[in-house]
This record gives C-alpha cells, structure tokens and sequence, in this order.
C-alpha cells in the first residue's frame, strides 16, 4: 500500500515511496504537459483521478514489468482499497485509451475490450471528442 500524495493530472500521481508515478496501460487526455494545450476531456479524467484517488487516500499498487518510463516515473498499476482496478476505471468510464507499451500489457486485452464497450456507449471522451 501507498499513500497518494498528490494527483498531477489523470494518469499520473505521486504515491509516497515511490514519487512520481505513471498509470499503466492507459493514457488519458493531457491536461498538463508543457507545450501542450488541455485535450478534449482532460479536465474530466484529472478531476475524477483526483476525487477518487484523493478519496481513497491509499492504494495498492504493482510495479510494471519495466518499472520507470523516460521521465522516470515509476509505472504502476493502482487498486483503490476496496479492490476496485484503477487503470480499469478509467477505461470504462471512457476518461482514458488503452495504451499498450511492451513489456507492460499485462491487462491490455481487458483495456482494450473496456475500452470497446465505452465506445459502442458513447461514454466519456468516445462521445465527445
């Protein structure tokens, strides 16, 4: 378990220990990156990430098969402490894709069929950008 310090956008939180981290496997709309303007739907996925995970004030978390991307993050799989799969929430609510970066797509069949689902709903981004 971790505690989640802070949450920078949708897809990215700080957890005590392990600093920076990167949700895996999912990509949500940018709504912080420099040089970038806020996508379609940003300001959704980080206000959800940011009420849940803020909520739970914990998380459980597993490290990537390759544990740090390019900027040095930590990526991580996170489950809320009711056992409720984060990355997966994401998906499904449509606040994210599916973004499948080997070696870690360990549950990218399960996102890309939640992802499917969002779509054929129109749920989130799917129906409006």
């Amino acid at each position: 378990m971790a505690r989640v310090v802070r949450v920078v956008d949708g897809d990215t939180v700080i957890l005590a220990g392990l600093g920076s981290s990167r949700i895996v496997g999912v990509d949500t709309p940018e709504t912080v990156k420099p040089d970038t303007p806020v996508q379609c739907f940003g300001p959704r996925a980080s206000a959800f990430s940011k009420h849940v995970l803020g909520a739970a004030g914990r998380v459980r978390y597993r490290v990537a098969v390759e544990p740090v991307d390019a900027y040095g993050r930590s990526l991580v799989y996170l489950w809320l402490p009711d056992g409720r799969f984060f990355n997966a929430m994401l998906v499904r609510r449509g606040l994210a894709r599916p973004l499948p970066f080997p070696p870690n797509t360990r549950y990218a069949p399960l996102f890309q069929r939640l992802a499917e689902r969002a779509a054929r709903r129109g749920r989130g981004l799917w129906g409006r950008c």
